[in-house]
Formats: structure tokens, sequence, C-alpha cells
């Protein structure tokens, strides 16, 4: 049945592209197409594309007549030119009533925002929006062991850049007091025990669902111990949850609530040595706080039932809870957890390193906050888990920057080229013909240019080419020089089209970012630097700008302390 779906839609999208381009469907335009409409249902990338693969084969070998006829028959309205705009929105939240929606993005400020955390902001930032609701950000800092300064204002700058302010903004270590406070209800009402006993055995007991001695204590030499811990007088003890030992979701077999935790605070100092775990504040704060709609990923699907078994107890709103997959990019690593070894280890230059999926890295390597954004939104908040490729992140950004962004010559691997009689010329070139508005610029040339050393390997002597936009020129010698001789400056049809720039060049070195995992296994080869020559013109860039070198890419060039660097955005 699920085939059979995954054939029709394939099929009325390799018949579209077919038509639209004279009989031959592109196979990758179709996944894409197909991806788009389905995905939101459930199906994944990895269980369309060989059907779509097939499909596509299928239709192109009918005729092109053929393809017609059965696409009137089958979707007639595909036949028509006009572009629709395919609708990306959220989908409705359940019971969301316009101005009382209240959602929050809860980071840890253990280290810099991911594009797995851009995905969670976005979404909650998006929804309070389409509600005039609220959006609050919450800084979940209690576990002092990986809370640190500098991550609470460099988290909001990431925030700022992607486009995201909020309306409400508190730290979780703030309401200490009031998490203490809710602790004692739980164990006055016989809900919550303090336990002693070492994490080896409390494990152990987990996993047989057997009970510890320290679940009989009555609830009144619980409250005292808790105290002790509070008051530093005891070591090694947690709080947990009276659950169930023998539940079959062992996330409900007596879950930790509090434990204590020696070290300062990067805010609080050394005023509290007992610390609420995510399963407690995670909940405690989105009733307190007012949150109506919290998301959070699929993998705390188990604790939901923890969540809501604790607001039950303690009498207090439960919110209407929703999840969604965690991100995940092919050959990407979207997590801290195996963003920050790589770092410790010196495999990335850093959290800015253009090869991770961080903000900061992202930002580098030139992915706009508005393709972010985009790729978010595309991507839907389904519950099915999916691993996407870095090109729809990319494409979303080519959209964006390809009718705004300045085209320059950049000749990579360069070799010198000669041409006798060449005129001396002042030529005007636009930085991009089909935007008059961005401007152009003067190149002076002579008879000195630098070229790619793959374009002249590709030519024999006597063979004619065109240096884009000058002339042509007829290749004389390739010995130890390369020498050519001006030919025309008429456009010969169909001739070799060769990038190029003069001697008064500009040296910019350009660093490509690969996968960094394949296989599972970290890429030696996922940085590449590329030396090469551009235009005079490029070091006119004050800053930082996004170009496009024409046959190379789009670049991101960074001018610091007037020295040129690229960063390689994506074809």
């Amino acid at each position: 049945m699920a085939e059979e779906k995954i054939r029709k839609t394939a099929r009325i999208y390799a018949l579209q592209n077919a038509v639209q381009f004279n009989g031959k469907a592109n196979p990758k335009a179709v996944i894409g197409k197909v991806i788009a409409v389905l995905q939101k249902e459930g199906f994944s990338p990895k269980e369309l594309i060989p059907i779509i693969n097939r499909v596509t084969l299928e239709v192109n070998n009918l005729t092109l007549d053929n393809q017609k006829k059965e696409l009137e028959d089958i979707a007639p309205e595909l036949l028509k030119k006009e572009k629709k705009e395919r609708d990306f929105s959220l989908p409705d939240l359940p019971n969301g009533e316009k101005g009382g929606v209240v959602t929050r993005f809860p980071p840890e400020p253990n280290g810099y925002l991911h594009i797995g955390h851009a995905k969670a902001a976005i979404v909650d930032y998006e929804y309070a929006r389409m509600y005039d609701g609220k959006f609050i950000l919450r800084f979940d800092d209690t576990n002092p062991d990986n809370a640190h300064l500098e991550f609470y204002d460099a988290q909001k700058e990431d925030l700022k850049w992607l486009g995201i302010d909020w309306d409400e903004e508190y730290n979780t270590s703030d309401n200490i007091e009031k998490h203490y406070k809710l602790a004692e209800q739980l164990i006055r009402q016989d809900h919550a025990y303090v336990c002693t006993c070492d994490s080896d055995f409390i494990k152990e007991c987990r996993f047989n669902g057997k009970e510890c001695d320290c679940r009989c204590i009555e609830s009144g030499e619980s409250l005292d111990i808790w105290k002790e811990m509070i008051s530093s007088s005891i070591q090694g003890a947690i709080l947990r949850l009276r659950g169930d030992m023998t539940c079959v979701n062992t996330a409900m077999r007596d879950p930790t609530l509090f434990r204590i935790i020696e070290k300062e605070h990067p805010l609080q100092g050394d005023k509290y040595r007992v610390w609420p775990t995510y399963d407690f504040s995670g909940a405690v704060e989105d009733s307190l706080s007012g949150v109506t709609h919290p998301f959070r990923t699929k993998e705390y699907e188990l604790r939901d039932e923890c969540y809501f078994k604790l607001l039950d107890l303690l009498g207090i709103r439960k919110p209407h809870l929703m999840e969604f997959a965690r991100l995940s990019i092919e050959g990407m690593p979207v997590s801290k957890r195996k963003i920050k070894p790589l770092i410790d280890k010196g495999d990335v230059l850093g959290y800015d390193d253009i090869r991770l999926p961080t903000l900061r890295g992202l930002k580098k390597r030139g992915i706009l906050p508005e393709a972010i954004k985009k790729f978010v939104i595309e991507q839907g908040i389904s519950k099915v888990e999916s691993s996407v490729t870095f090109g729809l992140l990319e494409a979303a950004n080519r959209k964006i920057i390809d009718p705004i962004t300045k085209r320059y010559f950049y000749v990579s691997n360069p070799v010198k080229l000669t041409v006798d009689n060449a005129p001396h010329k002042e030529k005007k070139i636009d930085y991009y013909p089909r935007d008059k508005k961005l401007g152009s610029r003067t190149i002076e040339t002579d008879k000195i240019f630098y070229v790619e050393k793959q374009d002249m390997e590709k030519l024999k002597v006597g063979d004619i080419f065109r240096l884009k936009d000058l002339f042509n020129v007829k290749i004389i010698n390739k010995n130890n020089n390369i020498i050519g001789e001006f030919v025309s400056e008429e456009l010969i049809p169909d001739s070799l089209k060769i990038q190029w720039t003069t001697d008064r060049f500009v040296n910019l070195n350009v660093f490509i970012p690969h996968l960094l995992f394949i296989n599972d296994k970290f890429n030696n080869k996922s940085l590449e630097e590329v030396k090469g020559y551009a235009e005079e013109s490029i070091s006119n860039i004050k800053k930082e700008e996004i170009v496009q070198f024409e046959r190379f890419g789009f670049v991101r060039v960074e001018n610091v302390n007037k020295k040129l660097t690229g960063f390689f955005t994506h074809k």
C-alpha cells in the first residue's frame, strides 16, 4: 500500500519534469518534489529514493507525446506552466488559541548553538508569533558541571543572528528555592524519598526491577535527610520519585529528581549544592512559567510519563507536551556530544569551523539565517526519524543569495598566459549581467594573464578559446611557457570560455569543507585548501561578503587587516 502511494506520487512528478524538459526527467528534481510531498506523511528518504529512481527510468523510456498524454489523464493541472508556491507553513497547534499560546526555548548554557538547536528555537518562536502569543528564553542551568558563564551571552548572540527575539528571559537556577519547596511537598506526600545507595547498586536494582531499602524510609525521616543534603552535612544522596520499579517503561523506575553537585555555579556561586535533574526542572518550569505547548525531541518520549506524573502529584498545571524528530544531517555531527570531542582533540578548528553545523560555523561558511529558517520549516515537526543531506540547506541558501551576489573572476591552480598582439583594454564588466543594480568594475588588461591549469590542459596548439567577457585567443606554444595570440573580439559560438586574472591579481586561498564523517569514521580530508588568484577588485570588500566566483562557486570572503581569506559556501 505504501509502495503504491510512493509509485503514484513519483510517477506524477516524473511525468511533469519529463514534459518540462523535452522528455527526460531529472531524477534529482523528481526526488526533491516527492520527498517534499511525502516526508510529512512519515516516509523517509531512504525508502523513497530507490522507488523514485525506478519510476523516473520508466517514464524516461516513454515518448514525449505519451508522457504528455498520461500526465493530462492523471494530473492535468501540472501541465500548466504557472508555478504554484508550495505550502511549508507549520500545522495548527492542538488547542492553540490566538493570544493564548506560550512557547519556550530552553538551552543548557554549555556550548554554542547548532542547527539542531535552531530547529527547536525556530519552531518555538514561529508558533508563538503565529498565535500572537509569548516566547520565553529559559536557560536550563541546573548542572554546574556543564554550565559556563560565556555561553549565556554567546547563545543569545546566536539567536539574535538567527532573527529570533524573545518576550521573556530567565534562568532555571533563579528558581531553585521554589524547586526545593515542591520537592519537600513530594516527600511529605510520600511520593519521593532520599536514597543513599551506591550508583552501581541503584543501576542494578533498576535493571532487575527491585526496590532498595531506602524506599522503606518514612517520609519524616526522608525529609530530615533531605534537609541534611541541602545543609551540606551529608554526601552521596539523591532524591528519587516513588515510581514503579516493575514498570515496563524503565524511566518510571524511581527516577532521580535531585542530586548533589559540589561545584560553583557560574551565576549562583556556592549558594546551592543540591540541583534538580531535567526530569524535575523541565516539568516544573514548563508548568509554573505558563508554557502551553512545550516542544522537545522524540528521544525524551519515554520520559513523558514521568513529566505528567510529577505535575499530577504536585497538583500543578499540565501543558500540551509535543515532540518532533531530532534533526540529522548525513556526515555531520548534530549534537554537542559529538562536536565537543572533535574540538578537544583538535580535529576541527573551533566551534566556528566551517565543517560544523554550529550556527557560528554556518555563518562563517556563508549560510544565511533566512535559509536556515526555510530549511527548518520545510522539515516540519514530524516525529519520523530521518537523515537529510546538507544539500537541502544549500539549496535554500542558493535561492536567496544567487540574485543578490556579485560575480568575480577567480583562478585556482593558476598558470601564466602571455597573449601576443593583445590590445590594451579597459574593460567594463557587470558584477551580475542580469541585475545592473549591483554595479560594475573596470579591469585594465595588457598581454599577461593567469588562467587555470586544468583549462590549459584541455587545449592543444592551434586551439582557439575565449578569455571570458574579453576576446579570443589562439594557442601557439605550450612548452615551458604558454603563449597565445590575439585573434578577435567577436564571440565565437561553442568556444571554450576561460576565467582569468591579470598580473594585478590578489592572492586568495579558499577553504572548502567536506563531510566530517564517512561511514561513521572521521574524514581526515574534510578540509581542503585551494590556492588561487582573484581579480584585483575583490580587495574592495571591506570586512566580509558572500560573492560568486564564476565556475567555482559561492564563497564568503573575509577581509581582516587587509588579508583576504575565502570560505567555500556551496556551488
